[in-house]
């Protein structure tokens, strides 16, 4: 757009330095292209050598008399004038983008200026004070002040090239002045510590603008930071002085005297969180704005674990939108204060273990039998989660994971996999089950039961072949490793509806499970499901399925790939599906123990 200005004006030059009507029309079409062609030419005399050239080349005295012309006007002063436009403007059209703003504070530093030279003796001091008090000024620092608020907000971690290293003499000691940006409202991506009245760098956080610049050390002590002393503060004094703190900052640092050896390149490390955790909430993160949330169930790359107690992460599907890495409590150190908590609070209730003779009784007794897990039912009670190692895992076509549903009673999963049988038999089928009872007339072996001698029966169980057992009116039943892999082997998805007690074993076993939680909605909206399958349950009934599903929930949640809540059945059934098919379409987390 300015090229097309200055153009515009040297158009009016040529009008109005005699080009004649006649010449100025002939060329009015050819013109501009041949302006163009006069810009790339970088200097006056090598335009005015070129001119001549092609006027000793023609042969028409027209040709050469216009040519004339064009020299005439080249040589005006008003025409140069313009040319040195044209080529300043060039020169800053091709230059590299404008540079980063130093501060989106500059009324206020120019409001210390007019205070600090109001009182001038000075006639340069008296005047500029009276220069940043002009409206137009203040006008123009408040638009600056503008513009850069919001590009410190795009570009925040952008190295700059205003970032230095310089190492000089200061107080008798070799210090060194780095220089470096840091954006409004983003944490620089260090913390530090203290050692006695010293101020030193514990940490270099991934991605952040300390680790980008290269200029900053673990070991190095901070002497001060624009000009304000950092020696003597606390790490809190440090962290609100340089929260406030953005745009070109100067640290005057005493550089580490132990040289560190070059970072090895660190393995990502992928993990599925069994906890929650927030770093507000958590009095030893070193940063909490370095904290990283996460939920249970979240996957996190943990991209550093220099420091044994607290990893450097990001989590999965964060990256392109959290540049700078997060800082998560490391395994041992979790279970190690996880450990701590556990036994303050059983100190504070020494009677907590005598409660549970308080349990009520279930007065109604059960028509269906109650299955029970080969291992202790409380296998995960007394284990501190922490994380679990996790690897993507793609299934072959002919190998498909079988689906285990998981819920709390009248929820609806029972249903979910009827359904799913019915209507693609060809797809989906069922573990056949081991009993010891007799097979009656109308039953094939194989097809209906497994069926098994006792003594059969008890030695698989001990050897741990089964993922659930029970026993119903003196015949023992149960699910197998054996009889799932067999639906596997097929080709076919196997359908399976397990009780929480059963995970640990069908985690442990190769079958590669995909466990889907099925949730009740809210007591209302159960109600209503209930009653279309003439169910009546009493509101108590109705708080228990709900507080059942929270303990499962807050239990076992970390086992779980994916929930569905229940609110219609149909809608629940779309989605179990659309997540089933999503395994053959997408790579899924899976613990890597798997895949050894």
């Amino acid at each position: 757009m300015i090229q097309r200005y200055v153009l515009l004006f040297l158009c009016e030059v040529t009008v109005s330095s005699g080009f004649t009507d006649r010449v100025f029309l002939r060329y009015t079409s050819d013109l501009q292209a041949y302006l163009w062609f006069v810009f790339v030419l970088s200097e006056l005399e090598d335009l005015l050598m070129s001119l001549k050239q092609v006027q000793h080349s023609l042969n028409d005295s027209q040709s050469q008399e216009d040519i004339e012309l064009v020299l005439q006007l080249v040589q005006k002063s008003d025409f140069q004038k313009a040319f040195n436009i044209h080529n300043a403007v060039a020169h800053y059209m091709n230059r590299p983008s404008p540079p980063y703003p130093l501060t989106d504070h500059t009324q206020s530093l120019a409001q210390e200026v007019e205070v600090m030279m109001h009182n001038s003796s000075q006639k340069e001091g008296l005047e500029l004070s009276t220069l940043l008090k002009t409206p137009h000024m203040q006008a123009l620092m408040m638009a600056h002040d503008s513009v850069a608020e919001q590009e410190m907000q795009l570009e925040p971690l952008v190295p700059s090239v205003n970032q230095s290293e310089t190492l000089t003499q200061w107080g008798g000691e070799t210090v060194k002045f780095v220089r470096l940006e840091k954006a409004k409202d983003i944490p620089l991506g260090a913390t530090v510590r203290n050692d006695m009245d010293s101020v030193v760098i514990s940490r270099i956080v991934k991605g952040g603008a300390a680790e980008h610049s290269g200029l900053l050390h673990e070991g190095d002590e901070i002497l001060e930071i624009n000009g304000v002393e950092i020696r003597g503060k606390d790490v809190n004094e440090v962290f609100d002085i340089l929260a406030d703190m953005h745009g070109v900052l100067t640290f005057v640092l005493i550089p580490n005297a132990q040289t560190k050896p070059p970072p090895v390149k660190e393995t990502v490390m992928h993990v599925k969180a069994h906890f929650d955790y927030d770093p507000s909430d958590d009095p030893y993160v070193p940063c909490r704005e370095l904290g990283l949330c996460f939920q249970k169930g979240d996957i996190l790359h943990i991209i550093s674990q220099d420091d044994p107690n607290w990893w450097q992460a990001y989590r999965d599907g964060d990256e392109d939108n959290q540049p700078l890495a997060g800082l998560v409590p490391g395994k041992n150190f979790q279970q190690q204060r996880e450990a701590m908590k556990q036994t303050i609070e059983e100190d504070k209730e020494p009677e907590k273990s005598g409660k549970l003779w308080c349990a009520k009784k279930n007065k109604k007794k059960r028509k269906k039998m109650q299955y029970n897990a080969n291992k202790n039912d409380d296998f995960d009670n007394e284990e501190i989660l922490t994380y679990e190692e996790m690897a993507l895992y793609h299934q072959p076509a002919n190998r498909k994971r079988p689906i285990a549903l998981i819920g709390p009673p009248n929820c609806g999963q029972n249903e979910l996999r009827q359904r799913l049988l019915s209507s693609e038999p060809d797809r989906f089928a069922g573990a056949v089950p081991y009993t010891t009872r007799s097979r009656r007339d109308v039953e094939v072996n194989g097809r209906d039961y497994h069926f098994v001698s006792r003594q059969a029966f008890e030695m698989d169980s001990a050897a741990g072949k089964f993922i659930e057992s029970g026993e119903f009116e003196k015949n023992l039943y149960g699910t197998s490793t054996d009889s799932v892999r067999q639906v596997i082997n097929t080709g076919k998805i196997c359908l399976l509806c397990v009780h929480t007690q059963s995970l640990k074993v069908l985690r442990s076993s190769d079958l590669k499970p995909y466990i889907i939680f099925i949730a009740p909605p809210s007591q209302e909206r159960l109600r209503a499901l209930l009653a279309k399958d003439n169910k009546n349950p009493k509101p108590e009934e109705l708080r228990d399925i709900i507080e059942k599903a929270r303990e499962m929930e807050q239990n076992y949640g970390h086992l779980f790939d994916a929930a569905i809540v229940n609110t219609d059945l149909d809608k629940a059934y779309q989605e179990l599906l659309r997540l089933i098919n999503k395994l053959d379409t997408e790579p899924q987390w899976v613990p890597s123990s798997w895949l050894r």
